[in-house]
């Protein structure tokens, strides 16, 4: 209790803005937001980690809209280190408000970064929230699909979310928020045909109680042999993650490194531990 306390009062401005920051009112385009004060996430972003033969792939967290490369971050993170795995995470676009477009052409540069380091061929990616979308626009338009192994979103806004406004994606001071809205310009061209190109395999991880991408289930993508939509409850129905601590649930954390340590998407009948 002490601890996730601690995290609640490191993140809470961050917490609150996420929960009705994506229906925010209007303001100035571009509002500077704070930086990153709180470092790297547990583990992340040793640049010297050299991947083996069982983990060859490093793996890029990607963290949600208003959010920053370690808050919220650290069990996910630690729990990858834990399996072997060379992790790292970057921040990107004002705290994830910018537009979407350019955030992906940062972290497009951020998976050179990592490669270069590594000398791997490709990444895998587990995005929380905008983090668990935004790679999408990556790999289908900024050629991601040759670098990118398995995409693990953590209630990603896939197919974006109804509490938002109407989705122009101009005007507002958090430019990704609008494009994040159902029905959204952006989002329609995302989505536009193949919502799943390449050979990258896609596992959507969601939650019956989130609060922000509603409804829950505008976060899957459309059923193939390599995609895996699953929702925690369903495996852990004591599980109350909502959105803003899905990155910190157990069930989560499991389902995500399932997708990781197996070809293909996450198996729909792994069974994860059940927090007593």
């Amino acid at each position: 209790m002490r601890r996730i306390l601690g995290v609640l009062c490191r993140i809470v401005a961050v917490s609150l803005v996420a929960v009705v920051g994506l229906a925010a009112p209007a303001g100035a385009d571009g509002v500077p937001l704070p930086g990153n004060p709180f470092g790297e996430p547990t583990g992340a972003n040793d640049w010297s980690c050299a991947p083996t033969a069982k983990r060859p792939t490093p793996v890029v967290i990607v963290h949600g809209t208003f959010g920053d490369r370690k808050s919220l971050l650290d069990d996910l993170s630690a729990a990858m280190v834990a399996e072997g795995f060379c992790v790292y995470s970057l921040d990107y676009g004002n705290r994830g408000t910018d537009d979407i477009r350019d955030s992906a052409r940062q972290l497009k540069r951020f998976v050179g970064r990592v490669l270069t380091a590594t000398g791997a061929g490709q990444v895998s990616m587990v995005g929380h929230s905008q983090g668990g979308m935004m790679p999408r626009y990556y790999i289908k338009f900024l050629g991601g699909a040759a670098y990118v192994d398995d995409l693990v979103g953590l209630s990603p806004s896939n197919h974006g979310t109804t509490i938002t406004g109407s989705g122009s994606g101009s005007g507002s001071f958090c430019t990704s928020c609008s494009q994040q809205a159902a029905g959204s310009r952006f989002l329609t061209r995302l989505n536009a045909g193949d919502e799943t190109p390449g050979r990258v395999s896609y596992t959507q991880i969601t939650t019956r109680y989130d609060e922000v991408v509603v409804p829950y289930t505008s976060a899957y993508l459309a059923e193939g042999p390599r995609t895996t939509n699953v929702t925690i409850q369903d495996s852990c129905p004591a599980d109350t993650a909502e959105h803003v601590f899905i990155p910190m649930s157990r069930t989560a954390i499991q389902w995500a490194l399932n997708a990781l340590e197996r070809p293909g998407p996450a198996d729909p009948a792994f069974s994860p531990a059940c927090a007593p």
